[in-house]
This record gives structure tokens, C-alpha cells and sequence, in this order.
């Protein structure tokens, strides 16, 4: 996990590649191009870029329009603003009517960290897996960010893809295999089991790792879509380990925790913590030192664990 790669930057390279397999693929920006780097799609197509301005819900009616027509738009700005600004046609047009749209929000979570609360994006999966017709798909690395960009193009129906900006560790390489719903279980354990998404997959692993020199062995799993989600996986774990944590770089209420827990609650009860935002806005600053501050962190996801592991029968 040395090697480092900007997610933001995997996505606007694999953007062009499938431009150039996929003539019915069209982008559309909100003036945050050099940002989402779909600007790179730009350059190289220009008569497939659409950069809208700061008008976001425009943006995502104009990318229903496209989706009618045949042609596959992605819709890019900066998470808080998907949902924040583009929330009704998102909703109306797009979920309602079950579009062919692929909504890119990138800055996700707490990775816009200098802008602080204002482009913070800590409640974007609980809108977008309230929709119904909505697929919600979080990705942890750049390896994973080109597969699940190339998996939603072939995908019929809306997607939201959530995109750090930041630069993380490289988790997986080409043998890993991307499936929209599947989980992946990337490490072994029967103690207890860390759901991890996102940026905080690479945390989980940081964090199995210090637990294992405690003598306790835990079983990680990526949620990358955590809707439609992997029950099938999440009840075997819970079966075979007997106590879950979850980490997410999102608010405790409405995203991955609760997403599992409302299927573990139905299908096979174990003890639960939850490692994300504390319903709190987070203010502005140097990016891991937020994390660190709002419980994002390794350490913190071992913490929960003990406590966890004590509550088992």
C-alpha cells in the first residue's frame, strides 16, 4: 500500500479512455472541471463537454434530456453540491423516471478539507439511497475508482459515484474484481468484522493490523456499493465473526452504518459501533488532522472494536 493516487485524478484519466471506447458517453460539468478533472474529457472531446457554470440542478436536468436521447451523461461537481443544488431534478427526473444518468459527486466526505463545512459532504449516500431506482457506489482506491467507472457505464439506470479528492494508498491491482453489489472481503479474521467504504478502507486495514498485535483478529470487508448492498455477505460475517464496525467518511445517520444495520437488525442481530461524523459539521483544516479530530482514524477504529468484542456472547 506505498504507492499513492489522487482518486479524483484515476477518474478523469479512466473518463477518457471510455470516451474513446464509448461515443454515447457525454460529460457535464459545473465549472469545477480542473477539480473533478473531467476537464481532461474536455480537452480531448470538446463537442461532448458540456461545462454549465455554477448551475448545478440545470446541469442535471440537461444530463435527463441527454439520457433520453440515447447518449450516457456524467454529471460532475463537488458532492455537497450534487445534493445540495442538484437535489430536485436528481430526484424528479432522474430517479423518478430511472435515466441512464451517472452522477459523479467528487470531494466527498471531509476531503475538501480546507473549504470546510460548506463543501463538506457528509450526508450525500443517506439522500441518494433514500431514491428509489438509485444505485450508490463508494470507491476506496484509484484501482477501484477505474473499475467502477467502467462498470457503471455498461450499468442501465441511475448511479451515484462518490469520489474522494484526496491522494490515498493503492489497496488493489488488475486481479482485483469490481462488482456493482458485490462486497469484498480483503482480510481474514473470526473476532469481529470491520465494514469499511471508501476512504476509510484503507483506515480498516491500518487498523486490522494494529488489532492483530492485540491478539485480535479481524475479518475486513469494502462495502463499495452500499446500495443495492451486499446482505448476503453482510449475514455471513456477522455469523461467522459475531460483532461488526462499520467506518465511513459520512455522518453516523443514513449512510454505510446504517445501511448495514438495517439488515443485520432483520436478518441476524449482533453487537454494532459505528465509526463516522458525529452529527456534527466539521470545520476547515489540514485533511487527516480532521480525520484524526472527528474519529476517522485507524486508532479509533480499534477502539471500537474492544469495545465491541467485550459486548459479544
Amino acid at each position: 500500500m506505498a504507492d499513492k493516487k489522487a482518486i479524483r485524478d484515476a477518474y478523469g484519466e479512466v473518463l477518457v479512455k471510455i470516451g474513446r471506447e464509448n461515443k454515447n458517453v457525454v460529460v457535464l460539468d459545473a465549472d469545477v472541471a480542473s477539480s473533478s478533472k473531467s476537464i481532461l474529457f474536455g480537452k480531448e472531446f470538446p463537442d461532448r463537454f458540456f461545462n454549465v457554470g455554477i448551475a448545478e440542478a440545470n446541469m442535471a436536468a440537461m444530463a435527463a434530456g441527454l439520457a433520453t436521447t440515447g447518449k450516457i451523461p456524467f454529471v460532475n461537481t463537488f458532492a455537497a453540491f450534487m445534493v445540495l443544488r442538484a437535489a430536485d431534478p436528481i430526484r424528479s427526473l432522474i430517479s423518478y423516471t430511472n435515466l441512464n444518468v451517472k452522477l459523479a459527486g467528487t470531494y466527498a466526505g471531509l476531503s475538501d478539507s480546507y473549504d470546510g463545512a460548506s463543501h463538506h459532504a457528509i450526508a450525500d449516500i443517506a439522500f441518494m439511497r433514500a431514491l428509489p431506482n438509485m444505485t450508490v457506489i463508494s470507491v476506496a482506491d484509484a484501482v477501484e475508482t477505474e473499475m467502477a467507472t467502467r462498470a457503471v457505464v455498461d450499468y442501465k439506470g441511475p448511479v451515484y459515484l462518490r469520489l474522494s479528492r484526496a491522494e490515498v494508498p493503492i489497496i488493489f491491482d488488475t486481479s482485483y474484481n469490481f462488482e456493482i453489489g458485490k462486497g469484498v472481503q480483503l482480510t481474514d479474521g473470526n473476532d469481529v468484522t470491520i465494514v469499511a467504504t471508501g476512504y476509510m478502507v484503507q483506515k480498516a486495514l491500518e487498523a486490522a493490523d494494529q488489532l492483530k498485535a492485540k491478539g485480535i483478529k479481524a475479518r475486513v470487508v469494502n462495502i463499495h456499493t452500499i446500495k443495492p448492498i451486499d446482505k448476503e455477505l453482510l449475514v455471513k460475517c456477522a455469523q461467522e465473526t459475531g460483532a461488526v464496525v462499520t467506518a465511513e467518511e459520512h455522518n453516523i445517520y443514513g449512510g454505510l452504518g446504517a445501511a448495514v444495520a438495517e439488515v443485520l437488525t432483520k436478518e441476524y442481530p449482533v453487537p454494532m459501533e459505528y465509526v463516522g461524523v458525529q452529527d456534527v459539521f466539521a470545520e476547515s483544516g489540514d485533511y487527516e488532522q480532521l480525520l484524526k479530530k472527528y474519529g476517522l482514524s485507524a486508532e479509533n477504529i480499534v477502539y471500537k472494536v474492544e469495545s465491541v468484542v467485550k459486548r459479544k456472547k
